[in-house]
């Protein structure tokens, strides 16, 4: 059986309230914060009715807690990913990891999720990330769907939660500040420290003999997973150079990041020094008499035992660069070298009888382990399990009052909605408004690209994996949406489970005030955008949309049916808004039937607030194509036209192209760039050949940069039968280009004062217009971008609620 039918199955079962699942680093061991509160629970005779299930994937961890264990009913062991896994996911009642579930999952009404994180961060996490956005989607996604999330302090809280990961203002969960309980796990009493030291021995080909033992504990590098080889390499040479230097009265064992322990096993120079998985890390820190690290989190809770820590940052000025850390180097508490043996001396003076702690450990310690003192974890059970709050340190994130705006972008491909997304929320002023940017997760060179052009003050949430729902269940859903009004259908059937569902898998608990679907011709998008908790909710109409859904491509139209769908949900949204008046006008008269009048508003595309370069021009041509319309731009004495848009039968770029041979005709010095992508590119290459305007007429395909072509032709032309408010007006307003434009239905008003030439919707008539800029006659186009932004903002401003 598939796994999203396994999924599916999974949630129709009842939820057991006294069953806790446990997880931790994917599954990698029974370790870290979740390990810990399991081992506090199971001590704790109120809690003896509680089932417990271990999610596992490494067999190790997973063979070790069944010997630990054997007999007990009470204790169970899945394999993540598997059926049972689902099961128990789906139906556990409290929920604890310190990573992530995976996309797949989605909190249940009736769930506890308590999401512990695994450190106090010392390099950039989240959003701090280079590529964040990305790389956090469903770190983000987890953070959100839980009640509780666990900081060890409140740098944490703040630094990392609050801001890394943009918490603020949307995340209405709880945040307990009470410790680690990991880090309970270091007060060791002797014979737990004798058994953990005597494991070591039969599992390590070193002999302890007594000897005080030094932790080698480094981080791992996300851009060594493609060589892990030569870094395992590296890191066996640093224990060895750390064992010579400390000395013959000390052992260097080795701890891996968990990503890369079975990796490491594979190295026969790391493998006798290598920890066992099965051991927790705080444990080990609890029998070691000194840490060296690198960026790992680990020496925080290190921190508690006033023992030595020292810092080996070979690569320190490369991990700055490529990754970043949110404190100098040169600040933390212990010696900091990129030389293993200037390290190992350092902390053999720090080891020695009577030597007094490093000058900034106390400071630190103070600072990152001020509720270490054994009890974190029975505080932390007090308030998930017992829910006892009163005289606990918990908070929620913080919250600034600004009205918290989402929108969906669409599919971010190279467009004019993409584009006119991407300027709007860029123009947006972030001390006002908190604004998130949804979208589908961006897989291609394009869509990353377009994905970077947002400001990394805008929030970014990705919808990653897929829907949950039996097969069955979701054909049915997709059947009647198409057959059916889908908002009757929703009530009808049931269906609000499986987008409530949806809601709730994609965003937890995040709240917003205001929702836009900013894409408009999805129908899942528009249909999703409905189901968020209480909030304004608005839909864009970029085009006029009733036209738009009689569009026919090649004999098809294929977005009758979708638009219809989309159309039907108008009734559902608060504000239905055109970009430009008439447009409004236009749009509330043709769709009058499915939404009332006043819920049509106006609200005008944006230029650029700051012109991006969103890709470099390539140094060379790509191919024949490319280097004849290159070297056309270069030619001298020449007039030249543009146009920008997707090549589709709206843009009537046939029409452009006939008018163009007309004045190509009587003035042979002129040239025309038809900028663009789309289904008919082969119809429109055809029709430069057969009407003999090969070398005058150049397809150019889509272009990352379109205005730097822009800016080397004189006047810009729009052929189009229907329009909103094209964005490339607006570019090529900016650029004060003259503009010659058909009179499309919201051609009037598509820029402030009318300011281009106008003319109507056939051959002749363009062909005139194109004559007229080439006689004097049509004026360079003008465009206060200060002053117009300003008028847009205001626009934008009505639209918003305002927290009173």
């Amino acid at each position: 059986m598939a796994a999203a039918e396994q999924i599916a199955l999974a949630r129709l079962l009842p939820i057991r309230p006294r069953t806790v699942l446990y997880e931790s680093f994917a599954g990698n061991g029974a370790l870290c914060n979740p390990e810990a509160i399991f081992r506090r629970l199971l001590a704790d005779p109120d809690f003896g009715d509680l089932e417990h299930i271990w999610a596992l994937s490494d067999t190790d961890a997973a063979a070790a807690l069944r010997r630990e264990f054997a007999g007990r009913r009470d204790i169970r062991i899945v394999e993540r990913g598997s059926a049972a896994y689902w099961t128990a996911v789906s139906t556990a009642g409290y929920l604890i990891n310190n990573a992530t579930f995976p996309p797949s999952f989605g909190k249940r009404p009736g769930q506890v999720y308590l999401n512990t994180w695994h450190g106090t961060p010392l390099k950039l996490m989240g959003f701090d990330m280079p590529g964040g956005a990305r790389e956090s989607a469903n770190t983000l996604r987890n953070l959100l769907s839980a009640d509780y999330l666990l900081a060890a302090n409140p740098f944490m809280t703040e630094v990392m939660y609050e801001d890394a990961y943009q918490l603020r203002n949307i995340y209405p969960g709880s945040i307990i500040e009470e410790g680690y309980p990991r880090i309970d796990r270091q007060r060791l009493t002797d014979a737990e420290e004798e058994s953990v030291r005597k494991t070591l021995t039969e599992q390590l080909d070193v002999p302890l003999d007594g000897r005080r033992i030094v932790l080698f504990a480094p981080t791992w590098r996300g851009a060594s997973f493609q060589s892990p080889d030569a870094d395992l390499a590296h890191l066996a040479d640093q224990a060895a150079e750390l064992q010579r230097g400390l000395g013959d009265g000390v052992v260097v064992l080795v701890k891996t990041h968990q990503v890369v322990h079975s990796l490491a096993q594979g190295v026969p120079s790391l493998r006798r020094l290598l920890v066992p998985n099965t051991i927790p890390a705080n444990v080990l820190l609890g029998v070691a008499d000194a840490l060296v690290t690198d960026y790992s989190s680990i020496f925080f809770d290190y921190l508690a035992t006033g023992r030595p820590i020292g810092f080996l940052v070979s690569d320190a000025s490369s991990y700055a660069m490529e990754r970043g850390t949110y404190l100098p180097l040169d600040e933390l508490p212990g010696p900091v070298s990129t030389d293993a043996t200037a390290v190992a001396s350092a902390l053999r003076d720090l080891m020695a009888p009577g030597a007094l702690r490093h000058a900034r450990y106390d400071e630190w310690a103070a600072r990152f382990v001020p509720y270490e003192d054994g009890d974190a974890g029975d505080r932390v059970i007090d308030v998930v399990f017992r829910g006892r709050v009163r005289d606990r340190r918990i908070r929620t994130a913080r919250r600034d009052g600004k009205p918290r705006l989402l929108f969906y972008v669409g599919g971010i491909r190279m467009n004019g909605i993409t584009t006119s997304a991407v300027n709007l929320l860029n123009s947006l002023d972030r001390e006002k408004y908190d604004v998130t940017a949804l979208m589908a997760f961006p897989r291609g060179d394009t869509t990353r690209r377009n994905q970077a052009r947002l400001d990394p003050g805008i929030r970014q949430i990705f919808r990653i994996g897929g829907m949950n729902g039996l097969k069955g269940r979701q054909l049915l859903r997709r059947l009647e949406d198409v057959s059916t009004d889908p908002l009757r259908a929703h009530r009808r059937f049931g269906h609000r489970t499986l987008w409530r569902d949806e809601w709730t898998r994609v965003f937890g608990t995040a709240r917003f005030d205001w929702v836009a679907d900013f894409s408009g011709y999805s129908p899942f998008w528009a249909h999703l955008m409905l189901h968020s908790p209480r909030a304004v909710r608005a839909i864009w109409l970029h085009n006029e949309m009733a036209a738009d859904r009689e569009r026919t491509v090649a004999g098809k139209q294929p977005f009758r049916r979708s638009l219809g769908r989309v159309f039907a949900m108008y009734r559902a949204y608060d504000q239905l808004v055109s970009v430009s008046p008439s447009l409004t006008e236009l749009n509330r008269a043709e769709l009058a039937r499915y939404a009332p009048a006043d819920r049509f508003r106006t609200l005008r595309n944006l230029p650029d607030p700051v012109e991006q370069a969103v890709d470099a021009e390539p140094e060379a041509p790509r191919s024949e194509e490319d280097e004849a319309w290159r070297h056309a731009l270069e030619i001298e004495g020449v007039q030249r036209f543009i146009t920008v848009g997707r090549l589709s039968t709206e843009k009537n770029h046939a029409r452009l192209i006939r008018a163009f041979s007309r004045v190509h005709a009587e003035r042979s010095a002129t040239q025309l760039f038809i900028v663009g992508g789309g289904p008919l590119a082969a119809d429109l290459e055809a029709q430069v050949r057969a009407a003999g305007l090969t070398g005058a007429v150049f397809l150019t395909g889509p272009q990352p940069q379109p205005g730097r072509i822009m800016d080397r032709t004189d006047c810009f032309v729009l052929s189009s039968d229907y329009e909103g408010q094209p964005m490339v007006l607006i570019e090529a307003a900016q650029r004060g280009m003259p503009i010659v434009s058909t009179a499309f239905g919201s051609a009037r008003g598509a820029l402030p004062g009318d300011d281009m030439h106008v003319v109507d919707r056939d051959d002749d008539a363009l062909a005139e217009g194109m004559l007229a800029y080439l006689e004097g006659r049509v004026a360079p186009a003008a465009l206060d971008v200060e002053q117009y932004t300003a008028e847009v903002l205001a626009q934008f401003d009505e639209l918003v609620p305002h927290p009173e």
